[in-house]
């Protein structure tokens, strides 16, 4: 499966590769390996969201490389985690949760390495917050040094589904997900995870 931002980058590389086909056949040689990159970049796989609705899942592809106690205006004192997505990571972004969304916040930045702690707090991201059976989330798409923009098509009002697509980082960057508090974490700094499948917290009966 192709994510839709995708689409267009892929079909004008296509039509290249149509045009140098008929036109000088050499130029294939650039032209079809850039359309397989853009196709396997864009990619977008179907997941499997387990059926539990006290779980929290990976919103990202990738590797946690943060976990912090902090607060947000929107969400209170929270626990966050932050995915770091490498340009080989699958770049679509996913909820967290089950829940309607009632915070949008785009904040302009800068192009630090987006792995590095002050990264949440100084590059371009995107806040998107949202109310869950277990209280506020806030998720944040964060770009980094090579990433080229921030795609999100949510508006207010929105409802999704645990696991449902949200966004994607173009190039890639990281994610942060802010839980509350009392989600007991089922992942630590350096795992690995699968945005969509990989339970990262889950509420206690």
């Amino acid at each position: 499966m192709l994510a839709p931002q995708g689409r267009r980058p892929l079909l004008v590389w296509l039509a290249l590769s149509a045009v140098g086909l008929f036109c000088f056949p050499p130029a294939l040689f650039l032209t079809l390996p850039v359309t397989l990159l853009v196709g396997w970049f864009y990619r977008d796989p179907e997941r499997k969201t387990p059926d539990n609705p006290r779980a929290f899942v990976a919103p990202a592809d990738g590797r946690v490389t943060e976990i912090v106690r902090t607060s947000h205006p929107y969400c209170g004192p929270a626990v966050k985690i932050g995915i770091f997505m490498n340009a080989l990571n699958v770049h679509v972004n996913r909820m967290a949760c089950a829940g309607t969304v009632e915070y949008l916040d785009y904040i302009p930045g800068r192009k630090w390495v987006a792995s590095a702690p002050k990264a949440s707090l100084e590059n371009e991201r995107f806040f998107l917050g949202y109310q869950t059976a277990h209280g506020r989330v806030l998720q944040c798409q964060i770009a980094g040094l090579v990433a080229r923009r921030i795609a999100c098509s949510v508006k207010k009002g929105d409802s999704f589904a645990a696991g449902q697509r949200y966004g994607m980082i173009l190039l890639g960057s990281k994610v942060d997900v802010y839980l509350p508090l009392n989600a007991v974490l089922s992942v630590s700094v350096g795992a690995r995870t699968v945005a969509g499948e990989t339970v990262i917290a889950e509420v206690k009966k």
